[in-house]
């Protein structure tokens, strides 16, 4: 509709194959890692790039259905050298006693990470303090269904809380010096940290519980499957 009212538009996609079955007027295939089109954060002059190239298809009249390629390869998966874990690899057995006191380790880092980029963090989605978290994940991992005022379903609770469990360790990862790539964190969290082996724990009691709910944001977005158990 805003095409036929004469508003040029353009999309920024990740997935090409969800880009090519919907066909819209204009879109710049960007082969970045979900949930980061633009590339880095931080980086403004490869964001700047990236937003030129997408703005650029306004200019071509060749549609009705334009599907370009970004040229430049994605940033994420770049290592940054001498990057280091805000907490150093934990290789002990998981355990909940251990992920809160690893949780409790990691706050100032991500005390630091809000300083540096102006108080801003993602963490939140929870509807619960981080001190909380522990306790509320011992009791799914015990076979309840708690929940809390934010989300009065467990599936709902638990997604997010495995949200603002990511989010935070990864605010941390970029809490001093050059940030580490994608790569880097996603490493260091979900096979260095009693915070990943917790994330594996919830998902494999929700593909276990008769909760459908559960079940499924367990097996959607609890862990990326990159990262999931060799089967």
């Amino acid at each position: 509709m805003l095409e036929e009212r004469g508003t040029p538009t353009v999309a920024i996609a990740i997935a090409r194959g969800q880009a090519e079955r919907t066909r819209p007027p204009r879109a710049l295939f960007v082969p970045f890692q979900l949930g980061r089109p633009m590339g880095l954060p931080g980086d403004a002059a490869f964001q700047r790039r990236v937003l030129l190239a997408a703005l650029g298809l306004l200019e071509r009249t060749d549609g009705p259905v334009i599907l370009d390629d970004y040229a430049e390869e994605d940033p994420n998966w770049q290592d940054t050298p001498g990057w280091a874990p805000p907490l150093p690899p934990d290789a002990a057995p998981f355990s909940i006693a251990a992920f809160g006191a690893e949780l409790a380790a990691l706050r100032p880092a991500w005390a630091r990470a809000q300083a540096r980029y102006g108080g801003r963090t993602t963490v939140g989605l929870a509807g619960q303090p981080p001190e909380a978290w522990p306790a509320f994940a011992a009791a799914v991992l015990a076979g309840g269904l708690p929940s809390v005022a934010l989300h009065p379903t467990t599936a709902l609770a638990v997604r997010f809380l495995c949200d603002d469990i990511k989010a935070m360790y990864g605010e941390a990862a970029a809490a001093d010096g050059a940030p580490p790539s994608a790569r880097q964190a996603d490493q260091w969290f979900w096979r260095q940290t009693q915070a990943g082996a917790l994330l594996l724990a919830l998902r494999e009691v929700a593909m276990a519980s008769d909760n459908n709910a559960l079940k499924t944001v367990g097996g959607r977005f609890f862990v990326p499957v990159p990262w999931l158990p060799a089967a």
